[in-house]
């Protein structure tokens, strides 16, 4: 078969290499189902043969959407949203859906501008991470007349679905696992913390059941950076140089937990008699660590594919009112760091 270049391939170059014509060609690519088998064999055939891609911008011409499912998340770099993408990418397996990423930095006025750009290209559905947005992304995802499904967190008013679990309860629940533990003295370290929302709120929930029970948190530090194993050892050297009491430190995040860890090991601590320590996420990565971290699973995957589901059965019209806000239940794991 001659090859076609130096320009884009149409329907009549796939007409002419199978010899149907451009009507056939087009009911099969968008699987039609009144094409008899052997044709639709020799159309595939030679579209496969030329490269050919569909041309979706003319059907969405007609129908005012494209077949994309716009994915706006804070980062990529943070192990938490890949698993995230790999649930939603599961969800909408067998589709004809697509999800493209937009990245938000954790920053607001950045992603009101991903949301407008995603926006602007009409796709079918919105996945976003967090219920807080500006006041003009609240307005831009309501008048978008598509299904939007607010991931990560449901503490909060969603625009239209949400999935996620509850941080101010899972902050409550690793609280709770310290204090029965009978630690006293606790730290806390918070990466990005003024603009994360759902560490605040974990934060949140963490030292209103510490007050419960007659505990403040000893010492504190929070950092705008990103997670990382070399900030973890940093701030846990600093903070145990200030209060060498502590017996306890609570992180925002599995990665600086493990850098703390690997401070304290090189220090010789007593872990966890003397002083324990927890992250949050559960990352898998993480187990190869000397000693296995007390953490808490956030649901990551569970929580893109419930999220990619949603939106299938919202377009497809079968969507119950009962998973408009889907909550996911964190599970507590000691390691060997929580007494």
């Amino acid at each position: 078969m001659n090859e076609v270049r130096g320009r884009a391939l149409t329907l009549r170059d796939v007409s002419e290499a199978s010899g149907v014509s451009e009507m056939t060609v087009s009911r099969v690519l968008r699987g039609r189902g009144d094409v008899s088998e052997a044709t639709r064999e020799k159309v595939l055939k030679a579209a496969n043969e030329l490269g050919y891609v569909p041309n979706k911008i003319a059907g969405a011409l007609a129908s005012q959407r494209v077949n994309l499912i716009a994915v706006i998340i804070p980062s990529m770099s943070n192990m938490v949203f890949p698993e995230v993408m790999t649930g939603i990418n599961e969800g909408l397996e067998d589709t004809e859906f697509q999800a493209v990423v937009g990245i938000t930095d954790y920053l607001p006025e950045k992603e009101e501008k991903v949301l407008f750009q995603m926006l602007s290209w009409r796709p079918s559905g919105v996945i976003i991470a967090g219920l807080e947005h500006t006041e003009n992304a609240r307005k831009m995802l309501t008048a978008s007349g598509i299904p939007v499904v607010e991931i990560m967190d449901i503490d909060g008013t969603p625009v239209d679905c949400a999935v996620g679990i509850s941080h101010r309860r899972a902050g409550r629940k690793m609280a709770e696992a310290i204090v029965e533990a009978g630690y006293k003295k606790i730290g806390f370290m918070g990466t990005k913390m003024p603009l994360d929302h759902r560490a605040r709120k974990r934060f949140e929930g963490f030292t209103e059941r510490l007050a419960k029970s007659g505990i403040e948190i000893a010492d504190q530090e929070f950092y705008s950076g990103g997670s990382a194993l070399a900030k973890g050892r940093d701030m846990t050297r600093d903070m145990l140089e200030r209060s060498p009491d502590l017996d306890f430190l609570y992180y925002s995040n599995d990665m600086i937990s493990a850098g703390g860890l690997l401070y304290l090991l090189e220090k010789g601590a007593d872990i966890p008699n003397s002083i324990g320590l927890a992250g949050f996420n559960g990352v898998e990565l993480l187990k190869g660590l000397p000693i296995e971290l007390a953490t808490m699973d956030a649901c990551r995957k569970e929580i893109g594919e419930k999220a990619a589901k949603i939106i299938r059965s919202r377009l497809d019209g079968s969507f119950s009112q009962s998973d408009k806000i889907i909550e996911l239940s964190p599970k507590l794991s000691h390691g060997e760091t929580l007494r």
